[in-house]
């Protein structure tokens, strides 16, 4: 069976990729790109429903180079975008005081991020890591994908006009090199450590006499400053869930992905499958310019990312040379910082330059966030430790599991490579497996190595957030290193925390204590997450669901189906009926709200009973509930929210009971009641009459709800109340798969890239799939041969660099 697939999938590379003649209604018009390569790199292309290519080659190199001019006629502007930045030439195009879209680290100007990602440029940083031997350095065959995908998105642009007005005729659009697709790779491996803290990596400088004597936070501060730095991570989560096969109709695996990614920018995921017959066949969602599947499944494995609590960095707090700044102290021997003085040209402006200072532990900072500032005085100073500053090894682990044959082969990829910075991984296979892991690249900060090095700083930040503050004067604090790490100072493989064949495996970027709440993991170091701790309602939510779906079985992949659109409010099972009865309580039916006026909130009494506690579309009540509940959490504090606190010997149905006695309650309610009349929205209105997005002339109504509901449709509307509520989605819900298995070498695959294709608006592709998310619709993935080919859309073309 194997050989004939094999010999199939053959005949299908020299049909579409010879210069045979095909079908009219299947060829593309000539002069696109299509046409036999004359000893170039190339590729055929089938476009299925929604323009989804399947993307078959002879070898990596002309894999990526299909791949490349794909994501290029489906996102060139985006794209160009995102090389401006990792070419450190934002400011020379858009201005040094404009601000990046923040997909490719947090800068908040175009100036810092230039300074950053120019000293990555200046100081060789990508290629030494593409030099280093595989595994710690990238295979020959990344390498292969990396130079073909420049070479195809430059084929594109060479080949084809723009038609997005958003980079239509700009002078940033410029072919690429392979070293860029590295460079963009090394971005988003560092998004959780240096890129985060761009701003100060490039403004930090040595102390003035004004400066010299600057108080870092206390404790208690700078505790609750690092524990709410890596609590924004949510708004960029993701839910996904692995069934054993013992739950399953067929004893065959199920897996359902749901990451929750930027509707907008460079961090969209894009759909494609891709095929070099008889070596890799994997169709799922890549980040925009990777160029290999980063989520999806092939004929006998899938999995998903969610991200990851683990803290990737760590800080080394040095002590200074009382007489020069700039010199540190290790073991009491003198170490000069190094001085990376970084130019960066500006529209209509001088260059300009600024000098960052380099430490032995990584670059000199000067906060951790806007809450936690930590100066550089005369005696002291903070460097940051950001292991994914040498990884490059995020495009081989994804390599690896597109290649893999069941869960076991992703764990091996995992150990191989360690090239993930900052996600979990969730997978189920044909033979039944699930699997949850934590493997993560992480510096590694054992709680023996905190307790022994931290600073009084450390004291407080690690226990609070993971955040390590070492002694950075004491050679014994150094991270020191696993027999099993592929590099220095990170976690070996065995360290991660895993869990293998459960009838569930679960996680909505908790920690991965409860990955099965039967079956909770524990014993792993702090900086990986924490262990007895309060869930985050969507946690409790899921953890809810699936435990229920894997006790009732004979699960299929359309019970997958409905829980990612049964837009479930945990918050509301745990509150609403409560609510009800204080606001039916409340005298005269009026509140006083924040600004004194009384309010008359009777209706929503009413309106409340009566809600199904969904956030779908037409759920009458949803959005009153969602204004509420986020004023009620913003006003009354989480200790006095609830009447039964947290008990970690019940985690998923603690903490509950609301505290309807609270003095932010009624107030909450006064001020939801008065926002909602005041822009003229009903109170019993249809969420998706409030809860959209435009395209073109087009509202189309979004399910879903935010973070602190706990809905697994995560959905975080931008509110925007003159304009009609919530008009456009931030993030949520965005490359969706539920996948299984039926026995054959087809996988029962349903797929939904929420925000569709392309960013064009001149695209076939711009809304088509968000329509279908609108009405909780679903793609049949076309896997096999016969699938493609029998495709009603299908839409062939041959690229090449050669016209």
């Amino acid at each position: 069976m194997r050989t004939r697939l094999r010999q199939f999938l053959v005949s299908a590379v020299a049909l579409f990729t010879a210069s045979a003649v095909l079908p009219s209604a299947a060829a593309d018009q000539p002069g696109r790109g299509q046409g036999p390569s004359h000893g170039g790199l190339s590729a055929a292309i089938r476009y299925t429903e929604y323009g989804i290519p399947h993307i078959v080659a002879k070898d990596y190199a002309n894999l990526g180079f299909g791949t490349g001019w794909a994501q290029a006629a489906d996102q060139v502007c985006v794209l160009a975008d995102g090389f401006v930045t990792v070419r450190g030439e934002r400011s020379r195009y858009f201005g040094a005081d404009a601000a990046p879209d923040f997909s490719l680290s947090d800068a908040t100007r175009n100036l810092t991020s230039d300074l950053y990602f120019r000293g990555v440029r200046d100081t060789g940083t990508v290629e030494r890591l593409l030099a280093e031997p595989a595994p710690r350095g990238p295979s020959h065959q990344v390498k292969e994908l990396m130079r073909g995908w420049a070479a195809g998105y430059n084929a594109w642009l060479k080949q084809n006009r723009i038609t997005d007005p958003a980079c239509r005729d700009s002078a940033w659009v410029r072919p690429v090199t392979a070293l860029d697709v590295a460079r963009r790779s090394y971005a988003l491996a560092v998004l959780g450590g240096q890129g985060r803290l761009v701003d100060t990596i490039t403004t930090a400088q040595p102390p003035t006499g004004s400066t010299a004597t600057t108080r870092a936070p206390d404790a208690k501060a700078a505790a609750r400053a690092a524990r709410e730095l890596f609590a924004a991570d949510v708004d960029m989560g993701s839910n996904a869930v692995a069934f054993r096969g013992d739950t399953t109709a067929n004893g065959r695996g199920l897996l359902l992905g749901n990451p929750h990614y930027p509707w907008q920018g460079g961090r969209r995921f894009w759909q494609a499958q891709q095929t070099i017959p008889g070596e890799l066949n994997v169709s799922g969602g890549a980040l925009l310019g990777s160029p290999i599947t980063q989520i999806g499944f092939n004929a006998q494995v899938a999995w998903s990312h969610t991200v990851a609590t683990g803290v990737p960095m760590n800080l080394h707090q040095l002590t200074l040379d009382p007489s020069d700044p700039t010199t540190y102290l290790v073991d009491g021997e003198p170490e000069r910082m190094t001085e990376r003085t970084v130019t960066v040209e500006v529209k209509d402006g001088t260059p300009v330059s600024r000098t960052q200072w380099w430490t032995r532990y990584g670059p000199v900072v000067t906060s951790l966030g806007s809450q936690l500032p930590l100066p550089w005085t005369a005696t002291t100073a903070y460097a940051v430790g950001d292991p994914n500053a040498a990884n490059l090894r995020f495009t081989d682990t994804s390599l690896g599991f597109a290649k893999a044959r069941g869960t076991a082969d992703v764990l091996k990829s995992l150990a191989r490579h360690q090239g993930l910075p900052w996600v979990n991984t969730i997978a189920a296979d044909s033979a039944g497996h699930s699997l949850f892991t934590q493997s993560q690249v992480l510096p590694r900060i054992t709680d023996d190595l905190a307790a022994r090095c931290s600073t009084a700083l450390g004291k407080a930040t690690y226990p609070a957030s993971g955040v390590a503050i070492l002694d950075g004067s004491r050679g014994d604090c150094a991270l020191g290193s696993d027999p099993d790490a592929v590099q220095p100072g990170v976690f070996g493989p065995a360290k991660m925390p895993t869990l293998k064949d459960a009838p569930y495996a679960e996680n909505s970027n908790d920690s991965a204590w409860l990955a099965n709440a039967d079956q909770p993991l524990t014993g792993y170091e702090r900086v990986f997450g924490t262990v007895g701790t309060q869930r985050s309602m969507r946690t409790r939510g899921a953890v809810e669901d699936v435990a229920a779906m894997a006790e009732n079985g004979r699960l299929t992949v359309r019970d997958l189906q409905r829980q990612q659109f049964a837009n479930r409010v945990p918050a509301a099972d745990l509150t609403a009926a409560d609510v009800v009865r204080a606001c039916a309580a409340l005298p005269g039916g009026t509140a006083t709200g924040s600004d004194g006026t009384a309010v008359d909130v009777s209706e929503t009494c009413g309106v409340l009973k009566t809600w199904d506690r969904t956030m779908n579309t037409g759920s009458r009540g949803a959005l009153l509930f969602d204004r509420f509940w986020r004023k009620l959490t913003q006003a009354v504090p989480a200790a006095q929210l609830w009447k039964v606190p947290f008990s970690a010997a019940d985690p998923v149905r603690t903490p509950n009971t609301p505290n309807t006695d609270a003095p932010g309650f009624a107030r909450a309610l006064a001020d939801t009641v008065a926002e909602l009349r005041a822009a003229g929205i009903a109170l019993d209105a249809k969420l998706g009459s409030h809860q959209f997005v435009v395209r073109g002339d087009e509202r189309i109504p979004v399910s879903g709800g935010t973070e602190s509901l706990g809905v697994w449709n995560k959905i975080e509307g931008r509110w925007n109340a003159a304009a009609g509520g919530y008009t456009e989605v931030s993030t949520g819900s965005s490359h969706i798969q539920a996948v299984g298995w039926d026995g054959s070498r087809c996988p029962v695959a349903r797929t939904l890239l929420t925000y569709s294709q392309s960013s064009n608006p001149n695209s076939p592709h711009h809304s088509d799939q968000t329509r279908l998310f609108s009405g909780e619709k679903w793609v049949t993935s076309r896997f096999c041969e016969k699938d493609i080919l029998s495709s009603p859309k299908l839409r062939v073309v041959r690229v090449s660099e050669h016209r």
